[in-house]
């Protein structure tokens, strides 16, 4: 894949990681409203559409932690084509099929679209991830966390208050069992294809 130049927009991505206040206000101010706009006029409300974009700031943070998100394209059309997935994802589940999709307000734009699909997909990913982490055990639970904040197995073992061996082990066990059900979760089906 080519280098795309990153955006001037970047900074709200940044400011979003940074948790600086100025930006994420500017976020509710620039680009709310037209979101609040959007989900009104398609069976929402105010208060449907504050939490959507809650979430989707939300995500946005995620993404940029854990995948060190790029912005190539303006954060506005970015931020408006997720929130308005999120939204028309929650009407398909509560059935609702009164939407009005207002071809002005909808972003034409190629990076908007793409990065708002790895964005979707990485959501996606995230949640299955987490819905079949809590199907473990806690035991294997805590190991798990514990190496994902240290990094050396020799003193997971020891914070745990297990041998080494046994902590690689059971590490591998757990993981192993984590890989099985994702892959044999209709999501994980879904994702593939």
């Amino acid at each position: 894949m080519s280098q795309k130049k990153i955006h001037e927009d970047q900074k709200y991505i940044v400011g979003l990681v940074e948790n600086n206040a100025f930006i994420i206000q500017a976020i509710y101010d620039k680009f709310a409203p037209k979101v609040i706009n959007y989900i009104k006029q398609n069976s929402g409300d105010v208060s449907s559409a504050q939490d959507i974009i809650q979430e989707t700031i939300i995500t946005i943070y995620n993404q940029a932690i854990e995948k060190d998100l790029k912005l190539t394209c303006p954060f506005d059309a970015y931020f408006f084509l997720l929130c308005k997935r999120k939204w028309l994802n929650q009407l398909k589940k509560t059935g609702n099929k009164e939407v009005t999709i207002n071809e002005e307000v909808l972003s034409k734009d190629d990076d908007a679209q793409e990065l708002a699909f790895e964005t979707s997909l990485f959501e996606q990913q995230h949640s299955l991830y987490k819905d079949m982490f809590e199907k473990l055990g806690q035991a294997c639970k805590d190991l798990l966390k514990a190496t994902f904040k240290i990094k050396s197995m020799e003193e997971v073992a020891k914070s745990l208050g297990v041998t080494y061996a046994y902590a690689r082990k059971k590490k591998s066990l757990c993981i192993g069992q984590l890989t099985k059900w994702i892959q044999e979760s209709p999501t994980f089906k879904n994702l593939k294809s």
